[in-house]
């Protein structure tokens, strides 16, 4: 599902973290269509998120000191909205922990890519 290096969209300046938060949030859209009948919510939650964290990576690649710094502060905490919705449907039932793992793992690893972009 990850694109190859040579099909990155560009403007992402080879960022992992850029790829890799792509295939999470095609794990996440995943995730919410096995869903027989997601809180709609909750579920658009979910997708904005994801697709949030993707976005301001992509946008703080292309920009410069405290400003790049500010967009993967906002794509993280994009990342940990996602895992909180997850979590969220898991508790209500709507989702088992076991098909909400292949997209948490990618959250975190996407998490973890970004706190040290942001130089924490």
């Amino acid at each position: 599902m990850t694109p190859r290096p040579d099909q990155r969209p560009t403007g992402t300046h080879g960022l992992v973290a850029y790829t890799v938060a792509l295939d999470a949030a095609a794990r996440c859209f995943q995730v919410l269509a096995s869903i027989q009948r997601p809180p709609g919510d909750l579920a658009d939650q979910v997708r904005r998120a994801a697709s949030g964290m993707v976005l301001n990576l992509a946008e703080g690649a292309g920009r410069s000191g405290q400003d790049r710094t500010h967009h993967f502060r906002v794509a993280y905490g994009s990342g940990l909205e996602v895992k909180a919705a997850l979590a969220l449907l898991a508790a209500t039932g709507h989702l088992t922990a076991d098909a909400a793992q292949p997209a948490l793992g990618l959250v975190d690893r996407v998490c973890a890519m970004l706190w040290t972009l942001m130089g924490k």
